[in-house]
């Protein structure tokens, strides 16, 4: 069983190999959130993510006969950088699992520590499956990513971290994907701080755990894209549901939307680089998801490993979210000059153009006019109300693009 002293042990295995990461307190943030907020960056780990402490802490209890086969697991990408990373460290074989749409950086970061990776399946399921196939041919030990008693223990390391660094805490606030982190975390600040509420989060594209919660037993969720890939789990890990039954208070989930504006804080208030599992917690503080005001809660900010192909998309859709980027169509007269009508307002109004385009042959565009389609950079909502009334002032028509 995953308790407090084995998670105390785990810390005791794993010290001299992991970073004890800072818990910022944000000002900024705290302000947004409407409670004193502090962040902990597990983002800034060595493979940039809390899988770490759960990898290292189940290699360093492997017997030598386990050692000398080597190890396999099947993940996303955070899982597969700690367990390469540290088994290869420990001079361990280590062969990892991914689905064939993981972000490149992570696959490639995953081959640079050491290990053998095998793209395999469109999502962590079958990757797991094709895992579980390779170490019955092969004889690996395989190293799961959250359903692991050692692994919990090691993520529930952090528990114990912020316990001592904000010691009046009131609340913690994490992703849960599988549950390890989640798990862990809870058993840790729980049984040493009951009163402390612990939160979890998820994305509401894949809400594995919520729906395990409601069955009261895991439960298989629908394949869904999401930007928090790192905790795209479709079905609840057997150990870690009851530590979660039994210590979490709430689980609660956020959207796609939600999530991008909370990256784009972190990286512009914060200059902290989360990936989409990294900013969920963060994301349902920011939405008011968890019914906490005026408490002393740390989010956790479980991993940076993000795509930078997929940064500038993300940052987008967060600066759509937060009212500083709105895309009009606006009908004028399809003749010299009609552009330059709606130009002059834009600029009056001290709005950014960053692009604009002409059609003519749809939205119900009558012969003589035009729609151009318009993306403006804003101030934020007020902003936006500004320029469109002043449009329609002049007699424009203008629909906004949701």
């Amino acid at each position: 069983m995953v308790t407090v002293e084995t998670i105390r042990a785990a810390r005791e295995r794993i010290r001299a190999s992991i970073y004890q990461s800072p818990c910022a307190y944000s000002q900024t943030l705290s302000q947004l959130a409407g409670n004193r907020l502090w962040l902990k960056l597990e983002n800034l780990q060595m493979t940039g993510s809390f899988k770490e402490r759960g990898a290292l802490n189940r290699i360093l209890t492997l017997i030598p006969a386990e050692a000398a086969h080597g190890v396999i697991a099947a993940s996303a990408g955070n899982h597969a950088q700690a367990v390469s990373y540290h088994a290869t460290k420990h001079g361990i074989r280590a062969q990892i699992c991914m689905p064939v749409n993981t972000p490149l950086n992570k696959v490639t970061q995953t081959r640079n520590y050491g290990a053998e990776v095998v793209l395999a399946g469109e999502s962590y399921d079958e990757a797991y499956q094709e895992a579980c196939r390779r170490q019955l041919e092969y004889g690996f030990t395989f190293l799961h990513a959250f359903n692991d008693e050692a692994v919990i223990a090691g993520q529930g390391t952090i528990g114990l971290e912020i316990l001592e660094q904000v010691p009046d805490l009131e609340a913690v606030v994490a992703p849960v994907g599988g549950g390890g982190l989640l798990g862990g975390l809870a058993c840790a600040v729980k049984e040493l701080k009951p009163s402390v509420r612990v939160i979890g989060v998820q994305t509401e594209r894949i809400p594995s755990m919520v729906e395990a919660l409601k069955h009261h037993a895991p439960v298989t969720v629908a394949a869904a894209s999401t930007i928090a890939e790192g905790i795209a789990v479709r079905r609840a890990g057997d150990l870690t549901l009851p530590l979660i039954q039994m210590y979490v208070d709430e689980v609660v989930t956020v959207s796609e939307e939600e999530i991008a504006n909370a990256i784009l804080l972190l990286l512009e208030r914060e200059k902290t680089l989360a990936e989409g599992a990294g900013a969920t917690a963060t994301a349902a503080l920011l939405q008011h998801k968890t019914g906490l005001t005026g408490k002393r809660v740390v989010s956790i900010v479980c991993g940076g490993n993000i795509d930078v192909t997929v940064l500038s998309r993300i940052i987008e859709r967060g600066l759509v979210k937060d009212g500083r980027l709105v895309r009009l169509h606006v009908y004028i007269t399809d003749r010299p000059g009609g552009l330059k009508g709606l130009v002059e307002i834009v600029a009056a109004k001290r709005g950014n153009i960053v692009d604009l385009k002409h059609e003519r042959a749809y939205f119900d565009v009558h012969l003589g006019e035009t729609v151009v389609d318009i993306t403006i950079e804003t101030r934020g909502p007020e902003h936006i109300t500004e320029i469109t009334d002043e449009l329609e002032r002049a007699h424009y028509v203008v629909h906004r693009v949701h």
